[in-house]
């Protein structure tokens, strides 16, 4: 069966800095929803449309096209006292964003002085990434799989 929208896409997938430095591989696969659904990077789904099992894409994605460039309102500066004794660098934290009410995952980069950096986005924002993928398991998507949006199962969402 060949990629297409509202086909479940299972992958194993390899990421890459501009340095061909491996940051990320799969252990798992990962399943997602295909067509449009953000279940992916647009530019990897579109490198995958039409691919069929054991065929493999390499996707060169610029900053705009992955996470995205840092923004500077997610790193803030805190007060040692709001966190746990023993805070060290690179721990993560909820907290609630106070315009949007939205969850955001702070972590920390940097302790000096009685204070805590912490920064809110995503560890890869900025960079420019090379995602090099080989397709395990293509599927038709259930109708509640294309309903709520994503993959559901083994190496899905699970509700």
């Amino acid at each position: 069966m060949q990629i297409a929208k509202n086909t479940i896409v299972t992958i194993h997938y390899e990421m890459f800095d501009v340095d061909n430095n491996l940051l990320d591989k799969t252990e798992e696969p990962i399943s997602y929803l295909h067509g449009g659904y953000d279940g992916i990077f647009p530019l990897v789904e579109e490198a995958l449309e039409g691919k069929n099992v054991g065929d493999s894409v390499d996707v060169k994605l610029t900053a705009d096209d992955a996470f995205g460039d840092p923004e500077e309102e997610l790193v803030r500066v805190e007060d040692l006292e709001v966190f746990p004794a023993d805070v060290e660098v690179g721990m993560v934290f909820e907290a609630d964003d106070p315009e949007t009410g939205e969850l955001l995952l702070f972590r920390v980069t940097d302790i000096a002085d009685g204070k805590a950096v912490v920064d809110a986005n995503h560890p890869l924002a900025g960079m420019s990434l090379r995602f090099s993928a080989k397709v395990v398991e293509v599927r038709e998507a259930s109708a509640d799989e294309i309903s709520h949006g994503h993959a559901h199962g083994e190496h899905g969402h699970h509700h």
